[in-house]
């Protein structure tokens, strides 16, 4: 059995997130609030685009496009949808699905279209009565994938005419109506105004659900406590490191109660050996860390997490805890993630900042075309290299091909974590 899903979701108006809807009021920061549905436990974010006109539609399109740079949990993109354009302008900004809506008239017919031209994977529809999944009983598993019912008091309808699995949206968290209609077969997951609030303790509603039998996606530890050597003092120290970057941030300890504390909560907890209690890194500040994994090492007498660190890891205001230097030796870098992402921020310097006689500058100062032409010009070269023997050749033509795929990346505002984000879904 599949785990249930817990589906926060975004409403979009004139490119910014509102409270729903029917309130337009500013829903916060759109990085905050992203990010905070990424790292606190959320399945799956549906965004609404509240459009009203191509122009205000377009604005949203660019920032569901953002949205699917910050996060790495899938997103379905729904609203303003009556042409197969903008399904696929939605998959194309990043949507692993959109959502079409039933009460539409054209949404039967894009639904035929889309999962004929995408598959029906990619294609969700929310439903408001039960009268759209009545008339299309027959097809509905052929052209969706997925419901979302509006009405939580349709579920029992919607089961006896389809076995198409279903989202129901809750707006008020009623753990025991909601655990039940969890545990139907047909129910994949919940949605409503109690998960969308930035308080929501999300890790704790699952653990809650997880109690009652339900399959959830959370922290269920493969090494318990017992089985980590602890220090004189009763505790095992953490090490622990930015999950994108690998940088480590800093050194802590936990104790049984901030291990379980952190596996329950997804924050990481420790004992404070100078306070003698434990704390919520980021309970005061709000730079919390949310736990993306946990190791332990081969004597199992050390933990390695790694993190989504919100803000700085430091009580100074730096970003790690370890930056008094030492003893340094100069060294060529040599990751490759490192090194296409340290050229990359020079030619964007360049652009940003042009220097006399760069030739990155000039390239940007003849525009698009003579851009776009040098990139065919090393391709044609990666060609030829090719068909050298030696390996020399080739390796130079493709350093130079890349160096100005990369000028075209910071000339389009393509980044790295754009191509890997797209090589990773494929």
């Amino acid at each position: 059995m599949d785990h249930k899903n817990i589906v926060a979701t975004i409403y979009l108006k004139d490119g910014k997130p509102v409270k729903g809807r029917n309130n337009p009021e500013s829903a916060g920061d759109l990085t905050i609030l992203a990010n905070l549905y990424n790292d606190s436990g959320i399945d799956k974010i549906l965004i609404i685009d509240l459009s009203t006109d191509d122009e205000e539609h377009e604005k949203n399109i660019h920032t569901i496009r953002e949205i699917n740079r910050l996060v790495e949990i899938p997103i379905c993109g729904g609203g303003n949808i009556n042409r197969l354009e903008d399904i696929k302008k939605l998959l194309y900004a990043g949507c692993k699905q959109v959502m079409l809506n039933g009460s539409k008239p054209v949404s039967y017919s894009l639904a035929q279209e889309g999962s004929a031209r995408f598959g029906k994977d990619h294609i969700n529809v929310s439903i408001q009565n039960v009268d759209f999944v009545f008339k299309h009983r027959e097809n509905m598993q052929t052209y969706f994938h997925e419901m979302l019912l509006m009405n939580p008091e349709m579920v029992e309808a919607v089961e006896n005419i389809t076995d198409l699995p279903f989202v129901v949206q809750y707006d008020k968290y009623e753990h025991a109506k909601i655990s039940a209609i969890l545990k139907q077969d047909c129910v994949r997951g919940v949605a409503g105004a109690f998960i969308n609030d930035p308080q929501a303790d999300i890790m704790k509603i699952k653990t809650a659900f997880a109690k009652d039998g339900l399959r959830m996606d959370h922290f269920e530890p493969a090494v318990k406590w017992d089985m980590l050597k602890k220090n004189s003092d009763g505790m095992v120290p953490v090490i622990v490191q930015d999950y994108r970057t690998d940088e480590v941030l800093m050194l802590a300890y936990m104790t049984k109660e901030a291990y379980d504390a952190t596996i329950n909560s997804g924050k990481m907890t420790y004992y404070s050996r100078s306070r003698k209690a434990l704390w919520v890194k980021g309970e005061t500040s709000g730079h919390i860390q949310y736990v993306k994994s946990l190791t332990a090492d081969c004597d199992f007498d050390t933990i390695l997490a790694k993190v989504s660190q919100v803000g700085v890891a430091c009580h100074t205001g730096k970003p790690s805890c370890f930056f008094n230097e030492i003893v340094k030796k100069d060294y060529v870098e040599k990751n490759p993630l490192k090194v296409f992402e340290e050229v990359y921020g020079i030619i964007a310097d360049r652009k940003e900042h042009p220097k006399e006689g760069s030739y990155t500058n000039y390239l940007f100062e003849k525009g698009i075309d003579k851009i776009l032409k040098k990139v065919g010009e090393e391709a044609t070269e990666i060609v030829i290299a090719a068909k050298n023997p030696d390996p020399e050749e080739i390796k130079y033509e493709i350093s130079d091909f890349l160096y100005h795929a990369m000028v075209l990346m910071v000339e389009k505002g393509v980044t790295w974590e754009d191509i890997t984000q797209e090589l990773a879904q494929r």
